[in-house]
């Protein structure tokens, strides 16, 4: 499907399954996510600011199996692809990027988490998440699923481990070098600050009045592609630093050599600039947009829990004194953006005309969502710009695009007595 699209929603996602496969069992969901602030900074441990929105992934049980899993996906049957998977009980991965290794690895990081499950499910799956639309559609199927299982074999899992089991089965167990920004925003929903060092904290942020567009420029992305290079180039420029034998033992010592090892909230730009421009220009820029992207996050952050910003805060962010709340979060937005554009390169021409238009539109503000170079765009918007923006953002490109609230995170859903 194209176009401007609205989610579907539980009630008739669940009717439809119960339609073709009878009436379910359970019925869970959990959020995509919008990257809303500080984007590829949570492998780095530095905190992010993921939004949860109504777009969802729908988990159904709709019968026991004695001893494993089917599981159909709707969306990947209206593709015309591979949609269907059986696995044990005691799973192993296929690989090569099959869709059902998501779900296995979240049996496999059940069972290390000390869960052995009994028996097994036939489980449909539906989405309204646009698959490798930065919007965390593999961690909203990872947290769907273990919900469902949590929901269904009374494992009563804390959100915390919700997160923490989803990451570990995309980074550790699949072998994926995500961060832990989508798992979270999808366990826990709405707008939070995650905390990316252990111990993982969450704070919940006041933003559930927000309205966004979010446009899916179709051009598909793989993350697997994007991290472990601008991970690499930053430890090229942090180990470059480090052979630089007048840099100052203050600097020194807030270094590392892998790209999560830096005391980055310590670092400041202006000490290390003089050293940056003696190392790999490629490099440094990977250096200097992780201070400048965390730094604008700070002010955001500042903004979101006062209200207001300073002057000075304002100048740096892009916009003038008496900007209203929206207009300076827009303008923290598009900061972003640039930063993600011209320091971090994952941004692409089709991706500017997008954002371009969303812009000329009426949007306070647009960035990248998610790990770039293809995917979505979303677009902060008042309460009368979302359609004209939405509308836009398809006349210029994107394949498809909704205008959305935040949302709340996994959750199991009701089941009426129509759903049969």
């Amino acid at each position: 499907m194209s176009g401007l699209q609205a989610p579907r929603g539980a009630e008739t996602i669940v009717k439809g399954i119960a339609g073709e496969f009878g009436r379910p069992l359970k019925v869970v969901s959990a959020p995509g996510r919008a990257d809303f602030l500080n984007t590829h900074q949570d492998y780095k441990g530095l905190p992010v600011v993921p939004v949860a929105v109504n777009l969802r992934t729908y988990a159904a049980a709709v019968s026991k199996l004695p001893d494993g899993f089917e599981v159909v996906s709707l969306n990947l049957r209206r593709e015309g692809r591979e949609f269907q998977d059986r696995f044990p009980l005691k799973p192993q991965l296929r690989g090569r990027g099959w869709f059902g290794d998501y779900l296995r690895a979240c049996v496999i990081a059940l069972s290390e988490y000390g869960y052995e499950l009994k028996h097994g499910l036939k489980v449909v799956i539906d989405s309204d998440v646009p698959a490798g639309g930065g919007l965390g559609s593999s961690a909203a199927l990872e947290v769907a699923f273990l919900k469902l299982l949590d929901s269904y074999y009374g494992l009563e899992l804390e959100k915390s481990e919700l997160a923490e089991l989803a990451f570990k089965a995309e980074n550790a167990i699949m072998g994926i070098p995500c961060g832990r920004l989508d798992q979270y925003g999808s366990a826990y929903g709405r707008a939070i600050l995650l905390r990316t060092r252990p111990p993982y904290r969450v704070e919940e942020l006041s933003l559930e009045g927000l309205k966004l567009v979010i446009a899916d420029s179709g051009i598909k992305h793989r993350v697997a592609a994007i991290h472990p290079v601008r991970q690499a180039e930053i430890e090229q420029g942090l180990t470059q630093l480090l052979e630089l034998e007048d840099l100052p033992a203050e600097v020194r010592s807030l270094l590392g050599k892998r790209y999560w090892e830096p005391k980055w909230e310590e670092l400041k730009l202006e000490v290390l600039e003089p050293y940056l421009s003696r190392i790999d220009p490629k490099a440094a820029d990977r250096i200097r947009f992780t201070l400048l992207m965390h730094r604008s996050t700070v002010i955001a952050l500042k903004l979101i829990r006062e209200g207001s910003l300073l002057p000075d805060e304002l100048k740096e962010v892009g916009t003038e004194l008496g900007a209203g709340f929206q207009e300076a979060l827009g303008a923290v937005m598009n900061r972003q953006h640039e930063l993600l554009r011209d320091l971090y390169e994952v941004s692409l021409p089709e991706l500017e005309e997008i954002r371009n238009a969303m812009l000329e539109a009426g949007a306070y503000g647009a960035k990248i969502s998610g790990a770039g170079l293809g995917g979505a765009l979303i677009a902060l918007v008042g309460e009368e710009e979302g359609t004209r923006v939405a509308e836009a953002a398809l006349k210029a490109g994107a394949k498809r695009a909704w205008v959305v609230a935040v949302d709340e995170g996994a959750r199991e859903e009701p089941l009426h007595r129509g759903d049969a």
